[in-house]
C-alpha cells in the first residue's frame, strides 16, 4: 500500500467519499495497474470495502486478474492440529479458548509427540500442503519448545511437510530453535488494528505481537500473519492492519471471519454478510497482491454459499476442522475447487508456509 492510513474524523464523510468513488472507479484499470507494480490507494481500498453490491462481480473479476498474476489458478490447501486446547490466561474476546470464555470445548495440555505425527499425516492424506501447529497460551516454555522441535524434526524426516507454528508471543532463543528444527513459517496473527487492540485484548499489546514477528523475520523464518473480521471494528481499521501487514511484507496473510462463539465475550455479533466478506478479501488482494491470501477460519458459516466465489480473491483455504469448530468435509473442498476450474498445489511440489 501507498501510505500508513489514518483514522477519518468522520465515519460518515469517510463513506460517501468512498461511494462517490465507487461510482467512477474502474475495477479493471485498478487491477490492471496494480499488476503492473502500482499500488492501491487508501481511498481506493475504502470505495472497495463500501462499493454496492451491483459492482461486486465487476469487484471479483478485478481482483481475480491481481491472484492469477501470481499464483494462476492454484489452490493451496493447509490443515491445522490444536496441540494444546484451552486453558489459556490471555483474555481475547473472541476465542474460546481464553480465560474469558466460558465456551464448551475440550481442554488438554500438549498432544504427544506421536500424535502430532499422526496429524501430519493425516494433514498429508487430505491433501495439505502445510502442517500448521497450533498452542494455546501467552507464549511457550523452553520445555514446550523442546517438544515442538523434537515433533518438527521427526515431521521433516519421516514425511517431508512444511510446517508453521503458532505458539503465541516467542523470545528470540526460542525463534531461532524453532527454525533450526525446520519450522518453516510462525503464525502470529494480528487480528486488527492498534486503535481497535485494546478492544480486543487486554493481557497483551499490539506491539508485543509485532515484537514477536520481528523476532521470527530475524531468525530466518516466513510471517504468517493475518486479521480477524467483523469484530466490531470500522473499515478504517480494516485497513490499518493490511497497511501494517504491507510494512512487514508477510508472505502469507490469513483472513479470519468472525465466528461469534458463544460463551465469548464477542458471543452474538454478526455483522457480516457473505458480500461484505468477499469485499474483504478483495481489498485485501489488491493491498498485498503478492502475499498469500488465505479465506481462514469462520469461512462457512460467514460466507455460506457463496464460499466459492472468495478463491477469486484468496488462492488458499484450511481444509478439515479448525482449532475448536468443525470445517467443511475435505471431499466438499475438493469439489468446490474443482468445480472453479482451480488446481490443488500438492504438498510434493509446494515450499512453504500456515497461519490462522
Amino acid at each position: 500500500m501507498s501510505a500508513t492510513l489514518t483514522q477519518e474524523t468522520s465515519g460518515h464523510s469517510s463513506a460517501h467519499a468512498a461511494s462517490n468513488l465507487d461510482a467512477t472507479l474502474d475495477y479493471r484499470d485498478l487491477s490492471d495497474r496494480i499488476v503492473a507494480g502500482d499500488a492501491a490507494t487508501a481511498e481506493e481500498l475504502r470505495a472497495v470495502l463500501s462499493s454496492s453490491d451491483d459492482m461486486l462481480l465487476d469487484l471479483l473479476a478485478a481482483a481475480f486478474r491481481v491472484r492469477r498474476a501470481t499464483f494462476g489458478r492454484d489452490v493451496q490447501l493447509y490443515q491445522l492440529q490444536n496441540a494444546k486446547s484451552g486453558l489459556c490466561p490471555e483474555d481475547c474476546g473472541y476465542c474460546s479458548q481464553s480465560k474469558v470464555s466460558d465456551a464448551e470445548i475440550p481442554k488438554y495440555r500438549w498432544l504427544d509427540e506421536e500424535t502430532l505425527l499422526a496429524g501430519a499425516r493425516q494433514a498429508r492424506d487430505n491433501r495439505a500442503r502445510t502442517y500448521c501447529i497450533v498452542a494455546s497460551g501467552r507464549g511457550p516454555s523452553d520445555r514446550e519448545i523442546d517438544h515442538v522441535t523434537k515433533a518438527v524434526r521427526r515431521i521433516k524426516d519421516e514425511l517431508g511437510m512444511h510446517v508453521c507454528a503458532c505458539l503465541g508471543l516467542l523470545r528470540p532463543e526460542q525463534a531461532q530453535r524453532l527454525a533450526e528444527a525446520g519450522v518453516d513459517r510462525i503464525n502470529h496473527n494480528l487480528n486488527t488494528s492498534r486503535e481497535h487492540y485494546a478492544e480486543i485484548c487486554s493481557t497483551h499489546t499490539y506491539d508485543d505481537r509485532l515484537r514477536t514477528l520481528e523476532v521470527v523475520r530475524e531468525a530466518g523464518m516466513e510471517v504468517c500473519s493475518g486479521l480477524i473480521v467483523g469484530m466490531r471494528e470500522g473499515h478504517d481499521d480494516f485497513l490499518a492492519t493490511l497497511d501494517e501487514l504491507s510494512r512487514l511484507a508477510a508472505e502469507s496473510v490469513p483472513i479470519n471471519f468472525l465466528n461469534a462463539i458463544d460463551g465469548t465475550p464477542l458471543e452474538g455479533t454478526a455483522e457480516l454478510s457473505p458480500r461484505d466478506c468477499l469485499r474483504s478479501l478483495c481489498a485485501a488482494r489488491f493491498a498485498l497482491p503478492q502475499a498469500e491470501l488465505r479465506v481462514a477460519g469462520g469461512r462457512e458459516v460467514n460466507l455460506r454459499s457463496l464460499q466459492p466465489m472468495a478463491l477469486y480473491a484468496a488462492n488458499s483455504i484450511f481444509v478439515s476442522d479448525y482449532l475448536t469448530t468443525e470445517g467443511q468435509r475435505p471431499e466438499d473442498d475438493y469439489r468446490m475447487i474443482e468445480d472453479l476450474g482451480f488446481h490443488i498445489v500438492e504438498a510434493a511440489t509446494s515450499e512453504a508456509g500456515c497461519g490462522i
